[in-house]
Parts: C-alpha cells; sequence; structure tokens
C-alpha cells in the first residue's frame, strides 16, 4: 500500500473499532492487529489513539454538518425545511451508522460540551433564524425563538438516537411524525404559555 492508502485503511478499522468498543475500550493494538500491520506504523501515521480518533471524528462531522446545512439552506417553505432536516439526520444515521455511533456514544446529546452537542447547538443557531421569522409572522414573541430551536434540534437528534437502534418504522414515516409534532405544535402555539394552576403540586 501506498502511505495514502494505508493511512486510509487505519481510518476505516478505528472507524469500526470505535464505534463497535468507544473510545476507552478501542486500543493501538487492536487497530494495529485489525489493520495487519504494526502498531508503529499506526503511531507513524497519527501519533496514537487520540490522533486517529480525531480524524474519524472530524470527518463524521463534516459529513453530518454538510448533511444538514445542506438540508437547511436548501430555501422553500418552513414546513419543507424541517422535513429535509429531519430526513437528512435520518439518512446519516442509515447511511453512516458507525460513525454516527462514534457522535453519540463519546459525546452524548445531554452533554454541555462535545462533538455532537456542539453540532446540534450549531443547527439549532441556524433553526432560530428560521423559527425567528415565523414568529414575527405569526405575532409571537421573537426573544423565545432559541429555546425553541433548542427544543425542536434536540427533539430531532434524540429521535435520530433512538431509531439508530429501532430501525421502525421506515425514515420517511418517523420524519412524518416528526414534522407532525413539531409542526402542528408550532402552528398551535399561545402567545403567552403558561403551566395550568395544578401543575406545580
Amino acid at each position: 500500500m501506498t502511505a495514502s492508502q494505508r493511512r486510509e485503511q487505519l481510518v476505516a478499522v478505528s472507524r469500526s473499532l470505535f464505534a463497535e468498543k468507544g473510545f476507552e475500550g478501542a486500543s493501538v493494538e487492536e487497530i494495529a492487529t485489525r489493520a495487519g500491520v504494526s502498531k508503529p506504523v499506526v503511531y507513524e501515521h497519527f501519533g496514537g489513539k487520540e490522533g486517529i480518533y480525531a480524524v474519524v471524528v472530524d470527518r463524521e462531522v463534516q459529513a453530518l454538518t454538510g448533511a444538514l446545512t445542506g438540508a437547511l439552506s436548501a430555501g422553500g417553505h418552513p414546513k419543507v425545511l424541517l422535513e429535509r432536516t429531519a430526513l437528512a439526520l435520518l439518512t446519516y444515521i442509515e447511511t453512516s451508522e458507525d460513525g454516527f455511533r462514534i457522535l453519540v456514544r463519546d459525546s452524548p446529546v445531554a452533554a454541555a460540551t462535545g462533538t455532537f452537542s456542539s453540532l446540534i447547538g450549531d443547527v439549532a443557531t441556524q433553526v432560530e433564524h428560521l423559527l425567528a421569522d415565523q414568529f414575527k409572522r405569526r405575532g409571537l414573541d421573537t426573544r423565545s425563538s432559541p429555546l425553541y430551536a433548542q427544543m425542536l434540534v434536540g427533539m430531532v437528534a434524540l429521535t435520530g438516537q433512538y431509531w439508530l437502534d429501532a430501525r421502525r418504522p421506515d425514515k420517511s414515516e418517523v420524519a412524518a411524525h416528526l414534522v407532525n409534532l413539531a409542526w402542528n405544535g408550532l402552528s398551535g402555539m399561545e402567545h403567552q404559555p403558561s403551566l395550568t394552576r395544578h401543575a406545580g403540586r
């Protein structure tokens, strides 16, 4: 193999291993064994487990960010944008199962910092602008749009994590259900929501 081919082989082997065992569970020795090389070869290309993990994660983040940003920037009716974005996430999960497992295993959605939560935060910022425009048209307080953007994107992300293992129903049906809850919920929002009288008891 050329140096470039060997590097790509090591990335592919490591991606599969990280998806299977997580960062902590994987070792340079196992990466080398699965690739059919000695440990020094792995160190020569990546400097260690942290280096190869960073390359794997960076590629996954770029792939998922590209898919989600492409769906959001395509334009069109807000409901269609929501449908496209939900489908883009589910399609990424379907075609890059190992990559998604790596992102959510070591950087859970609930974490304050980390790869997946940071990425979801970036997407929420884009969604925030779309929601603010819709809020303004409906006479709703635009100051609450960042909060609703986090809710909306979080709902899609957590549903994606669930679907990663469940795989039922079909991704188009999952996306339709997501949009049904999100869109119909948004279309019937109150101007000044409040808890019911007995909710705090």
